[in-house]
């Protein structure tokens, strides 16, 4: 598998130099993905410019990898500007997948996840004993 891996704080970068993600690709990019997260990283950026089809190995190992992000709170977002390509991916049904045309959208949407689920995992200021005194109205 042809790759360049770039480490940042909230994500990782993976400019995929393929032009097909099957046959062998798959199962080194699982492992690759796998050591990323064994890393402590949940988000994923893969630039797939490149890449002109997906057998069902490589179907199977997106819905894998974007499960494991997804699951850590994290993001799995393809980088893709190719039309044809991106009919392929949305018709393989995998929940959530992020397809972005831009490596900057792509980090955009990154930092905004981590946002909503920074601002999710606060506290929403609401107390059981801050509304023992109000009563509920009997009228419909």
């Amino acid at each position: 598998m042809n790759y360049k891996l770039e480490k940042k704080e909230q994500y990782v970068y993976i400019d995929l130099e393929e032009a097909a993600f099957a046959k062998e690709i798959p199962a080194a990019f699982e492992e690759t993905a796998r050591s990323i997260f064994r890393e402590g990283y949940h988000s994923l950026i893969i630039n797939m410019q490149t890449v002109k089809s997906v057998d069902a190995a490589g179907t199977a190992v997106l819905k894998k990898v974007n499960r494991l992000c997804t699951n850590d709170l994290g993001l799995l977002v393809i980088v893709t500007r190719d039309d044809d390509f991106i009919d392929l991916l949305e018709g393989l049904k995998i929940p959530d997948l992020n397809i972005m045309t831009t490596k900057e959208e792509a980090i955009d949407a990154v930092f905004m996840n981590n946002l909503e689920n920074e601002f999710g995992a606060g506290d929403d200021d609401y107390d059981d004993e801050d509304y023992q005194s109000v009563s509920e109205s009997k009228e419909p």
